[in-house]
């Protein structure tokens, strides 16, 4: 099962990405979790040590290139590079959790095929799964990812919105863009609720219900800032973790 989340930045996905991989390690799943952002903070979230030691795969401009198989002055690539060690000599490992930090990517235009999102979309593609593996994949904000079909090949997206109008439209602007893609399972997952006025005002603007409602946790930015890892914290959380899992347990392939 491969599962992404996006939203609009500072939404909060990356800590409902370390809650959800935690919830999945207490199920005995497998799980390899996928920072595609950016600027990368998930290795802080989960508590990996020595993430440094992890080379983001963007910055290995040659390499990809070479995996593309496009040569200079080529308008051609290699329609099935060879990725699979990838999968494990750029993974670090810590108490049951991989973590592969892909970096910043770059793209000329939107949609181009350069070869870090050729290797990427390859790599999701070719990852064979059993059932008792997860990849979650960390994106970055915004649309970008969507537009470059980076995301194509997963099972299922998780938007996640807070109670604010800029919020709800660049929700909708995803869940828009990944019908578009059909992505097969795309859900809403709230953040940074506070009260019942707050799950109305979602519930109106989104014309659905999320999957789970995240509340505004003091103990949460409290961890943040301590660097504490999210996965670490004594807060039940009003159940969300859970019922997250379980929404996305009824979705599994």
């Amino acid at each position: 099962m491969k599962i992404a989340i996006s939203g609009k930045g500072g939404v909060g996905k990356t800590t409902i990405m370390a809650l959800l991989a935690g919830e999945l390690r207490k199920q005995g799943r497998e799980v390899l979790v996928i920072d595609a952002d950016p600027s990368p903070h998930m290795a802080e979230t989960l508590g990996i040590r020595n993430a440094d030691q992890a080379k983001p795969i963007a910055e290995m401009t040659k390499l990809l290139a070479e995996r593309a198989g496009k040569t200079a002055g080529s308008p051609f690539y290699n329609l099935n590079p060879d990725v699979n060690d990838l999968l494990h000599d750029f993974m670090i490992e810590q108490d049951g959790i991989k973590l592969m930090i892909l970096g910043a990517v770059q793209t000329a235009e939107g949609g181009c095929a350069c070869p870090e999102n050729h290797v990427l979309r390859k790599m999701l593609k070719k990852m064979l799964l059993t059932a008792n593996e997860v990849v979650l994949l960390d994106m970055e904000a915004g649309v970008e990812h969507l537009g470059r079909g980076t995301v194509a090949g997963v099972d299922q997206l998780l938007i996640v919105v807070i109670p604010s109008r800029s919020s709800i439209r660049t929700a909708l602007k995803i869940k828009q863009m990944a019908d578009d893609v059909r992505i097969p399972h795309v859900d809403f997952v709230g953040n940074l609720v506070q009260d019942e006025e707050d799950r109305q005002f979602l519930l109106r603007e989104l014309s659905r219900e999320p999957v789970a409602f995240f509340p505004d946790s003091t103990v949460i930015r409290r961890a943040e800032r301590t660097e504490m890892p999210i996965m670490d914290i004594n807060d039940p959380l009003q159940d969300a973790p859970q019922q997250l899992l379980q929404a996305i347990l009824r979705n599994e392939p």
